[in-house]
């Protein structure tokens, strides 16, 4: 039976693509710090089922224990934030990219079969041109950005010098269940959904005509599971999302629509790093990996507050 190592297993991205592994019969083992991740996304789900390690990726030794016996690492875990690595661009780059060095000499060393890295579309910076496909020239804006770069180089770099088989991910704007809105990393949507539900106006940097390409997270799942198998994607670097343009401006008025509130929001300067509009082509993912959008955004709106507010009923 095929075993997967999830890094940042209890995370929001991470936890739901433990769900599907596990719903396929394979055999899981997670690392997470609990720094953002929780438990209880994993509370479902046996020891028998899921390992779970409560430990430190930049700590050798626990990498090189978890990737024992593993035949694909899927590598979530990080400091998903552009204002954190502008505050703070040491720690940041400490979490993305040399735990992500240990990581693949580890999987390096224990002849692990598949490396899969979630990436970012913060790499591609702000370039006029969309969508924003693999073979643009990145420009990054942001030291998340820049590291997130450099661990896709670094897995360019391992498949063809050490032949290990890897593939990046590009993630654009993530959201659904589990998302925490009072983590430091939270999303729009997750930040939107809880101001509204207290009925507190949500804040929206710059005017609000910025766009993003945003994607329910079971969609993002179900690349992330085809990667870990898919033939002729080795040392690739792939686009995953709809596909799409929305304004966050449109985003807020369709969630306030959804949740049947009557709130506005509250506008803020930019923020240093943030990209005006971001949008993927996602060709290559359709053919590499049979990717299809299978939940709108209205959809996707729709199951994050249901998750949230039941959420909020049995806390």
């Amino acid at each position: 039976m095929t075993k997967y190592l999830v890094t940042g297993g209890a995370g929001f991205i991470g936890s739901h693509v433990v769900d599907s592994l596990v719903a396929s019969g394979k055999r899981v083992r997670v690392v997470d710090n609990l720094s953002t991740g929780k438990k209880e996304n994993l509370i479902q789900h046996g020891p028998s089922v899921v390992e779970f390690i409560e430990a430190d990726l930049v700590d050798s030794g626990v990498v090189a224990d978890a990737v024992d016996g593993v035949d694909c690492v899927v590598h979530i875990a990080a400091i998903p934030s552009v204002p954190r690595s502008v505050k703070d661009p040491t720690a940041s780059h400490l979490v993305n990219v040399d735990a992500t060095l240990l990581l693949l000499e580890a999987a390096r060393a224990a002849q692990v079969s598949r490396f899969v890295f979630a990436s970012s579309s913060s790499v591609y910076g702000d370039s006029s041109i969309l969508p924003k496909h693999e073979e643009m020239l990145p420009n990054p804006l942001s030291p998340y950005a820049l590291q997130k770069l450099i661990g896709e180089q670094y897995l360019r770099l391992f498949s063809s010098l050490y032949g290990l088989d890897t593939v990046a991910l590009r993630f654009f704007n993530v959201f659904g269940p589990r998302q925490d809105p009072d983590s430091p990393y939270s999303g729009v949507i997750s930040l939107f959904t809880a101001a509204l539900s207290a009925g507190r106006q949500p804040k929206i940097y710059a005017d609000g005509e910025q766009t993003r390409d945003f994607t329910y997270v079971s969609d993002v799942v179900a690349a992330v599971v085809a990667a870990s198998t898919a033939p002729g994607v080795s040392g690739k670097v792939i686009n995953v999302a709809c596909g799409g343009r929305v304004s966050v401006n449109d985003l807020f008025n369709t969630l306030r629509d959804v949740m049947g509130v009557d709130v506005d929001p509250i506008y803020q300067p930019p923020r240093a790093g943030d990209v005006r509009d971001s949008q993927a082509d996602n060709t290559l993912a359709k053919q590499l990996l049979g990717f299809r959008t299978m939940v709108t955004v209205e959809e996707g709106l729709r199951r994050t507050v249901d998750w949230y507010r039941t959420s909020l009923a049995t806390d």
